[in-house]
């Protein structure tokens, strides 16, 4: 079966807990899903069309080249998301 993915959620997703680990901010579902929420909204948009489990050969082939922006990415939402927390 053949699935559309934007797999920049799925390096966002892999990313986002190392850094927020490191940073005093919250950490609740809902801070976390606002932070993957804002940084996708500044990241380009990657789709894929995978059959199942080939998803990740290709997440791994193209993370290095947006480990910069999506690290980026998500400390910035982080930083705005602590600043206006919705809880």
């Amino acid at each position: 079966m053949y699935k559309l993915k934007n797999f920049m959620e799925e390096v966002v997703n892999k990313k986002i807990d190392s850094l927020l680990n490191i940073m005093n901010i919250c950490r609740c579902e809902k801070c976390r899903k606002d932070i993957m929420a804002i940084a996708l909204n500044d990241l380009p948009a990657k789709y894929v069309v995978t059959e199942t489990g080939e998803l990740y050969t290709k997440v791994r082939e193209l993370e290095q080249q947006f480990e910069v922006d999506v690290e980026t990415a998500i400390v910035k939402a982080a930083l705005f998301v602590s600043k206006n927390p919705k809880h």
